[in-house]
């Protein structure tokens, strides 16, 4: 349950009488109706409002629950008087330079911080008061916008006047206003069901008039509205702690995922094995085949990278791994990219995908690579924001562009381990630029390894592949 969920809760058991007890020494609402009903006569005889015309009688299936025996359904029409509202001629200076009457529209509620409200941006005249249908209204008034949306809602905290985008409540009694105020809030999905409109909905001041709410006696009201005023602070901590919570669950699979990378290339996520051999035995394995494929003519000869030093080491790593640089064991063949232009795509049959920095852009009619490579995105925002994985593998037959570097690794590196690592850490320091980032070759060669037996790799890949799936679920339940 949401804080808005539990409000609606609070409210909803309040103007259901069961937020606090009922008392027979503060009378029934029968008898308050009855007040209410001299009051009204006494200001229709006094020419304060006119006479109104009976509402009709309380269907039973307008009445959605249960309420005390001291209690009575009413229309709010019985108990106010509805007012609308209206727009002085905003060509006339008259009606609206050097006004002191505050006027409000639909857009001012949104700004409202609680339950009162004084004034919103604008202020009109007493000629433009007289000179257009809005009303000055009483301290005390509920407004209640009608449209755009339906619902804004507060209490006048002063003497105003509204354009015709309210229908406000002037109860005839003005100390059941806070009451209303909370009942109004908890019954707004009913009135905006009753709502017309097509462009958007409205409701009109009779219709309005017609909604059907519970009244307490007044004792009553004002003990409901102190305990719902007692809660409201808690529901804000409850909200507060929920919204916290709520950010937690959401980060909760992308750091768990973050972890489990995190532990695999600290060689945390599977256990070592003294039968696996040592990364240094490998290390100079993958030396011996990369200097066959240079005499053989396959690749060609790179410059030897500079050694690791021990401030580029971030963090301890089992005594059977190694700390290697990425041009030392893994074979470049951006050589064989070829870019093509968009107008060249356009006119070609699509079957094979056509990769860039952060994936699939395109298919094209040839292909260059038909083996499993990983690919490395050179430039882009990407490799600063890292909203998608920077290194992802392309199997199957595909073209590659210049936007991303093509990268093989003989047969005694796992891709997907290298993969994961690259997708596991910062790649800031070997990236220039900042209106156009880029991670050029030789930066790329330069970023530290840590390389695992051939073996032990195989079971990291295996165990993180064994669980990412159910992060994925949790990532989906959170969606």
């Amino acid at each position: 349950m949401n804080a808005q969920d539990l409000k609606n809760s609070i409210l909803q058991l309040a103007i259901q009488g069961k937020l606090v007890e009922q008392r027979e020494e503060e009378g029934t609402a029968k008898e308050l109706l009855e007040k209410i009903d001299i009051q009204k006569n006494q200001l229709a005889k006094e020419g304060k409002i006119k006479k109104q015309k009976a509402l009709p009688e309380i269907k039973e299936d307008e009445i959605p629950f249960d309420i005390p025996e001291s209690w009575e359904w009413v229309r709010i029409g019985e108990i106010g008087e509805i007012v609308g509202g209206g727009t002085p001629k905003t060509g006339n200076s008259e009606f609206w330079n050097g006004g002191n009457i505050p006027w409000l529209t639909p857009a001012d509620m949104k700004f409202v911080p609680g339950k009162y409200v004084e004034n919103g941006e604008r202020f009109i005249t007493e000629k433009g008061l007289k000179g257009s249908s809005a009303r000055l209204m009483p301290r005390g008034t509920i407004i209640y916008s009608s449209r755009a949306p339906i619902g804004y809602i507060a209490i006048a905290n002063n003497d105003l006047a509204t354009n015709q985008g309210f229908k406000s409540l002037v109860p005839y009694e003005l100390r059941i206003n806070e009451y209303m105020y909370y009942c109004l809030i908890s019954r707004t999905n009913e009135i905006i069901s009753r709502a017309s409109g097509t462009t958007f909905k409205e409701i009109s001041g009779s219709e309005f008039g017609l909604t059907v709410v519970p009244l307490p006696p007044l004792e009553e009201q004002k003990r409901i509205v102190a305990k719902i005023e007692e809660l409201m602070p808690y529901v804000e901590k409850y909200n507060a702690a929920y919204s916290e919570v709520e950010v937690l669950n959401k980060k909760f699979p992308e750091d768990m995922q973050k972890s489990i990378l995190q532990y695999a290339i600290q060689g945390k996520l599977v256990e070592q094995r003294e039968e696996d051999g040592t990364a240094e035995d490998l290390y100079k394995q993958i030396q011996d085949e990369k200097k066959k494929l240079i005499k053989e003519g396959k690749i060609k000869k790179t410059k030897e990278p500079p050694e690791i030093t021990e401030d580029e080491i971030p963090y301890d790593i089992p005594e059977n791994w190694k700390w290697v640089r990425f041009g030392d064991v893994m074979i470049n063949r951006d050589s064989e990219r070829i870019p093509l232009s968009v107008s060249h795509r356009e006119k070609l049959e699509k079957i094979y995908d056509y990769y860039g920095a952060s994936g699939v852009i395109d298919k094209v009619d040839k292909f260059i690579f038909d083996e499993k490579l990983m690919l490395i995105g050179e430039d882009g925002a990407n490799l600063l924001t890292r909203s998608k994985p920077i290194a992802f593998l392309a199997e199957g037959k595909y073209w590659v562009n210049n936007h991303a570097h093509v990268i093989d690794c003989g047969d005694y590196i796992h891709l997907e381990f290298v993969m994961y690592y690259i997708n596991a850490i910062s790649l800031a320091k070997y990236v220039t630029g900042t209106a156009q980032p880029k991670m050029n070759q030789a930066n790329l060669n330069t970023i530290p390894v840590p390389l695992p037996p051939i073996l032990e790799q195989k079971r990291i890949v295996e165990k993180i592949e064994e669980i990412i799936p159910y992060v994925e679920q949790l990532k989906k339940k959170k969606d």
